[in-house]
């Protein structure tokens, strides 16, 4: 946890004091808000399904195996008598404090899933108060970063801010992929962005990608912890595994549809353009060798089908980074 004094965002106060600064908005990345899932009628019980320790890859494949609709851009529970949705207790921080929040693994202390849980502490300490100047927006990271729902949720939640902390102008935090969603938010609502923001800090964001992790994660399979403790995520396989639900054919995970809106996402990030007067740090990682590329087959043997990836072997070349986000694709150049 850092310590000390953080000079960009204002003075350290004491006791039970709200310090005089603006307001902080903390925007985490993929995996990192709590998902539940709701029944949708009066009846049922709401159950976390992301992340959840203990029968993890059951209720995932139960409950948030979702399909694509191109009609409408969203990604679409199968399960269709519950709705996925982000937990907005503790003015948003809860969804990003402790990602599986039960007894047992607080009592585990297990750090994995402590999130943001040292920098609110830290804030607190330094005299942020929740709901006043200290707010968590987590959101649905299956969706796309500019779907409709996410950015309208992000201009809520600085709306908010703004209003709550008497009209003071906020210093946006974001994570990883949720650099990606503040990014399209920019190029979406840019007069937005410049009326609510004063600061934008962003962490470890894969502004070019992460050719290692959607590789790992995301192309072959939905794994974020190896070792002992991935028995208790998500197994890495059953995503492929899974050929039918319900009788519908699931086109994981080479789906054109997906390709289709993903180009024009890319063309968005594109133009971004930070507003005049917006200040904007950049956190990144380097030292660690990090996947830079990632490649499949070869000239002597091409892959001919894309489905083949899910058999094959990739290589890949390595340059300087965290060991997720190479420092090239963390160096922004077109904000």
């Amino acid at each position: 946890m850092v310590g000390g004094k953080w000079w960009c965002f204002g003075n350290r106060s004491s006791g039970d004091d709200v310090a005089d600064v603006d307001p902080i908005v903390l925007v985490s990345g993929i995996g990192g808000s709590i998902l539940n899932s709701k029944p949708k009628s009066w009846f049922g019980i709401t159950t976390r399904v992301w992340v959840r320790i203990l029968l993890a890859d059951l209720e995932f494949r139960k409950r948030v195996w979702s399909l694509y609709n191109p009609e409408t851009g969203y990604t679409e529970a199968l399960d269709d008598s519950s709705d996925i949705v982000v937990p907005q207790d503790d003015y948003g921080l809860y969804a990003i404090d402790i990602l599986d929040p039960s007894l047992f693994i607080k009592l585990l202390h297990l750090t994995d899933v402590y999130h943001f849980h040292d920098m609110i502490d830290m804030l607190v300490d330094h005299g942020y108060k929740k709901g006043t100047t200290l707010f968590g927006y987590g959101y649905d990271f299956r969706q796309s970063n500019r779907i409709e729902q996410l950015i309208d949720g992000l201009k809520e939640k600085l709306e908010t801010a703004y209003t709550a902390s008497g009209g003071r102008k906020v210093n946006l935090i974001s994570h990883s992929m949720g650099g990606l969603l503040v990014s399209c938010f920019i190029a979406l609502h840019s007069d937005v962005f410049a009326k609510y923001v004063n600061k934008w800090i962003t962490i470890a964001t894969p502004f070019q990608g992460a050719p290692g992790c959607i590789n790992d994660s995301l192309l072959t399979g939905l794994q974020f912890v190896e070792g002992l403790e991935s028995y208790f995520f998500v197994s890495r396989w059953s995503m492929h595994q899974l050929i039918e639900y319900n009788k519908k054919t699931i086109p994981l995970p080479f789906n054109h549809d997906i390709y289709k809106w993903a180009t024009t996402t890319r063309k968005l990030l594109n133009s971004v353009q930070l507003p005049e007067g917006i200040e904007f740090y950049n956190i990144y990682g380097t030292s660690l060798d990090t996947p830079f590329d990632v490649c499949y087959g070869s000239e002597m043997d091409p892959i001919n089908d894309p489905t083949d990836i899910c058999t094959t072997m990739p290589e890949y070349s390595y340059v300087d980074g965290d060991g997720t986000v190479p420092a090239e694709s963390a160096m922004v150049c077109y904000l």
